[in-house]
């Protein structure tokens, strides 16, 4: 690993990466997760020839589901059975990843919250007001923190 004063022959220009092009997760529970996501979330599920045919197999046999964000993004969930964090704590951070941000509509805001409440899905934090919009932070089926935020409204 390169530490911030060590001298690099070449990096990729700005611009260089275009966009995210898909965030894989592994769950314990595929099916939780598919309904935390495609039914209270409301992201689509990838089926049939929406799949891609890389992974045509592993959605068939049930051991990953793809949904795809409405920025296009696609969500891909790994089924891992045996899969658990080293803290069953979710408030205590099991990896370098903290959480998984989707923005919504300010005018949407409050129908997610109340959507959130509810499923019963603990509130992690929040909701907070913030000058950058509001947000408000909860765990998904594997206790991985997801944010639901917005930008302030204008006024």
């Amino acid at each position: 690993m390169l530490s911030s004063t060590q001298s690099v022959n070449s990096v990729l220009a700005p611009g260089n990466l275009r966009k995210v092009h898909h965030i894989a997760l592994n769950v314990q529970d595929m099916q939780a997760s598919r309904y935390f996501y495609g039914t209270i979330l409301g992201l689509h599920e990838l089926t049939g020839d929406e799949v891609p045919a890389t992974l045509l197999e592993l959605v068939a046999s049930g051991k990953v589901a793809n949904f795809i964000t409405p920025d296009g993004t696609i969500l891909d969930l790994f089924g891992e059975p045996e899969l658990s964090p080293p803290n069953p704590d979710p408030e205590k951070t099991f990896t370098r990843a903290y959480h998984l941000a989707f923005d919504i509509d300010p005018q949407l805001f409050d129908r997610a919250l109340t959507v959130i409440r509810e499923n019963k899905i603990a509130i992690a934090h929040g909701p907070v007001t913030r000058p950058t919009g509001r947000g408000v932070y909860f765990y998904d089926p594997d206790g991985f923190m997801i944010e639901i935020r917005c930008d302030p409204e204008a006024s």
